[in-house]
């Protein structure tokens, strides 16, 4: 039997970092999808597969969390497993690590295959007769510590900007790519923003946006001190539009003192 954690080395190069020298989140997200497309990969239920039976993978949930973040020249390793499974979702969790092991952070994630004609959510438990429960890790064997998924409520946001989609947004799936979202989201911000580091950021995705829609930012500060935003696709002063993504962001403080270069 195939192993069921995988471990996905990753080299921080300088072009990968923000002007504190640590990753951006964006491209930590994109290695994270990475980790994750080859552990599915080499179990047989990668997307190159998939794609032949006219399936594929689609996000639907995001959640970073990190005490620190990789920087410019580190050698790091993303570890990846799968939680659980249900019949439309899968729970794939990730712990980020320093070459000496201890971790810097950890994510959760929540998955959905779809049909590539309906667009529509499959029966994970029906396809290749459940060949995925036998890669699924039990929650006790390799803990992941952070917090589940939060819930958005939008009550007072505010507009904050509109941008158009271009080539450079879409995926291999024909859609506007999700890490594609999380840079969208967090170019809203200043540059202090990013002083100290992210703490948390998370992500739910709704709707599919496609090239050429354009994108509304509403911003909703929280009394916590975390920053929600809500993402509509083709809104209008007479069309609200469909909300494609909702998000929030929760950063290091000075007082923190875990983030200091």
């Amino acid at each position: 039997m195939m192993e069921k954690i995988d471990a996905h080395p990753i080299y921080i190069e300088p072009f990968h970092v923000d002007f504190t020298g640590r990753i951006f989140m964006g491209m930590l997200g994109n290695h994270l999808l990475n980790a994750a497309g080859n552990h599915s990969q080499r179990r047989g239920w990668g997307i190159g597969a998939l794609n032949e039976t006219r399936h594929t993978w689609v996000l639907s949930r995001l959640s970073i969390e990190m005490m620190d973040m990789p920087r410019q020249y580190e050698h790091c390793t993303i570890t990846t497993w799968v939680e659980s499974v249900m019949k439309l979702f899968t729970n794939r969790n990730f712990a980020i690590l320093r070459e000496d092991g201890t971790a810097m952070g950890y994510a959760r994630s929540v998955w959905a295959m779809i049909d590539m004609e309906t667009r529509r959510p499959c029966d994970l438990l029906s396809l290749y007769d459940g060949d995925i429960l036998n890669y699924v890790v039990a929650p006790e064997e390799n803990i992941c510590p952070i917090e589940g998924h939060g819930r958005f409520r939008f009550r007072n946001a505010e507009f904050v900007r509109t941008i158009p989609t271009y080539y450079s947004d879409v995926d291999i799936n024909g859609h506007i790519n999700s890490i594609k979202y999380i840079e969208h989201i967090l170019d809203l911000f200043p540059r202090e923003t990013f002083e100290h580091g992210i703490r948390r950021f998370e992500i739910a995705y709704k709707a599919e946006s496609y090239m050429g829609d354009t994108l509304s930012f509403f911003q909703q500060q929280n009394e916590d001190g975390t920053i929600d935003v809500e993402v509509r696709k083709n809104a209008t002063e007479e069309n609200p539009g469909e909300v494609v993504c909702q998000a929030r962001l929760s950063i290091h403080h000075a007082e923190d003192g875990q983030q200091e270069s």
